[in-house]
Parts: C-alpha cells; structure tokens; sequence
C-alpha cells in the first residue's frame, strides 16, 4: 500500500500512561517501565520506521533529538559540519553548548560539496534561508571523506521526501511541526539506516532519560493520520502565496523552492509549507506582524493555522531585518493572500 493509505487506516492506539507495567512469569515483557518504552511511543515509532524506511526513536523535542544524536553518536573532539542557512537552534546549540564537551562546529553552503567532518548535517529546504542541498552528491562526497551524514527533514515529511533512500545515515525531525501539525504536541524523532545506530541511540536514551511521554506521541499518531492532505494543501497554497509575494511592490525578494530551484525539483514534486520574503527594514516587518487579522503572529511551523514572524528577533546576526517567515496551514489561498496584502499595504 501506499504510504498515504497507510496512515488513515487503523485505530489510534489509546493512550497508556501507566509508567509501569507487571512483569511476565517474572521476567521483564517489552513494556515493564515507561523510560524504556511505552505501548503509544511505540507505535508511534514502528509507523514512522515505515515512513522513512529505517529504524525510528521518539525525543520530548526536536532539540532532544539533536543532542541525543551528537551525545550519543560522537565522541569529545569530533567535528561536525551544518548547513548554513538552517534551523538556527542546531548550531546555536552546538556552539553554545556542546562545544564545552570538545565538539568542533563549522558551517557551509549546502549548495556546495560539504567540507570534511565526522558528521555532515544537511537541512533541505533550510529554516529560514530554504536553501536545498543536491542530496546525492552531497551525500557521496561525505560519505567519501568518512562522514556520517544526518538530514534535518522537518520542512518536507518523508511524504515528499526520504533521505534515507538517498543514502543519508540519519534522519531527524522536529515531529512538533508538520508531523504532528497541531501546534499541540512537543515530539522528535530520529531514524537511523544501521540498526547498530539505532541500537546505540536506544541504550543513550535510556540512560539519559530523554524520553517521550504517551500523550504527546498519541498526538503525533493522530496528527500522522491527515498528514498526506495536509502536506498536499499547505505545499500548494504556499507555493500559489510565494508566486503572488514575488510579484508585491512592497516585497523585496521571496525563498521558496518552488520558485524554479532546479535542485529541488529533482527531489520533491512539492516544497513544504514553509517560505520567507523580505520587506525593506525591520520597521516595515514589524508593521506587517501588527496588521495581520488572520495568519497568526506566532513562532513554530507545520501547522494547521499559518504563523507569520519576523526572524530577526531571534537570530539578528545572520537574518535581514526584513525577513518574514511565513508557514502556510489549511486556510483558503485566498482568505490568507487578503491577509498578507492588506498587512503588507500597512
């Protein structure tokens, strides 16, 4: 079946909340205390493993999952290489804390072949920049030099898109955004190529703690059930919004890889929710953030209500002051273009 068919079909599993479980003639089942397992996480992960066609494992947050994954997989001294142009939280992490512990973080444009690394992380369809990295050879070239190489598939959902049949070792999720795409559930998620990998991740995993409760992964179980709809509309309308932005007096430039992106149309047949355009100065995108009436003046992506924020609040040294990020939901194409035009029009 396709994977589309095999997310509406099936009952969500109910949620178990027990943080214990009997044990069975004395010895310890599958499920026998909730930091090691629990029956709503892991259906939650056996569907994802399906999805991205590897070995998944759920994390209270995407930031977990990315800690998780360095802590787990590198060693003190290692290097790791990340996208320029990405989630700002990865390398602010890394930089601010990680490098305590001896890791060593440069960045690069994904555009381009990747630098040597113990760990290549590329981020296609980048968080704010929407840069789209040639996957294959980006992966082959860090593979070559003896990189593991992580993808950050947050924007796309391995409905548009699958690293690892690409060749990537790992993929990470903020299951926060589009996966669960609620706007009410805090998850991530990692799924690994090498079993070995996965095992790995596990055993730090429990060890550490860093482990998802049942109510959120029930959340992203029903969030999984309309996720092929939603990615269809929300790409679509973001792609019909990034064409009218292109051609608004006010607006200065427009990301958004449905725009002509040669790369990316090799990968994906559609680009995500996500966008970014960009006013003239930071007064100018405040005065758009005030006006609106219907898209939310909110953080966060993927979900079913669109947001709109202006990045330079949080991430001044690198963002222009103008640049809007927009994540486009479920609303008519229409309703949120009146919206985007009469703020702009302020």
């Amino acid at each position: 079946m396709h994977p589309e068919t095999k997310l509406v079909h099936g009952t969500v599993a109910p949620v178990d909340r027990a943080t214990i479980h009997p044990y069975e003639d004395g010895t310890p089942g599958r499920f026998h205390y909730q930091r090691y397992a629990h029956p709503v996480g892991a259906e939650a992960e056996r569907l994802l493993s399906e999805l991205e066609g590897g070995e998944s494992l759920l994390f209270p947050s995407g930031m977990a999952a990315t800690t998780s994954l360095l802590l787990a997989l590198l060693r003190p001294g290692a290097s790791v290489a990340v996208a320029d142009g990405g989630y700002f939280g990865t390398v602010g992490m890394m930089r601010q804390e990680l490098v305590r512990w001896g890791l060593e973080v440069t960045t690069f444009d994904q555009t381009a072949p990747p630098p040597p690394a113990d760990l290549v992380w590329l981020e296609p369809c980048a968080n704010p920049f929407l840069t789209f990295p040639d996957l294959d050879a980006a992966v082959e070239r860090a593979h070559a030099a003896g990189s593991l190489v992580v993808v950050d598939n947050t924007v796309l959902s391995p409905l548009l898109l699958r690293p690892l049949d690409h060749g990537a070792d790992l993929v990470l999720h903020s299951a926060t955004k589009i996966l669960a795409g609620h706007h009410d559930a805090l998850l991530g998620v990692v799924t690994c190529a090498d079993p070995a990998a996965a095992a790995r991740l596990g055993e730090f995993r429990k060890a550490s703690g860093i482990v998802a409760a049942p109510d959120p992964a029930w959340l992203l179980l029903r969030g999984l059930k309309t996720l092929s709809l939603r990615v269809e509309r929300q790409s679509a309308t973001a792609l019909e919004l990034a064409r009218r932005l292109a051609e608004h007096p006010a607006v200065r430039c427009v990301r958004y890889p449905g725009l002509g992106d040669p790369v990316a149309a090799r990968y994906v047949r559609a680009f995500g929710p996500l966008l970014s355009f960009d006013v003239a100065d930071a007064e100018r995108a405040l005065r758009v953030e005030l006006a609106l009436r219907l898209i939310e003046n909110a953080t966060s992506l993927g979900g079913v209500a669109s947001t709109l924020e202006g990045r330079a609040r949080w991430e001044p040294e690198r963002v222009p002051p103008g640049l809007l990020r927009l994540s486009v939901g479920l609303e008519d194409v229409d309703d949120l273009w009146a919206d985007l035009s009469q703020a702009l029009e302020a």
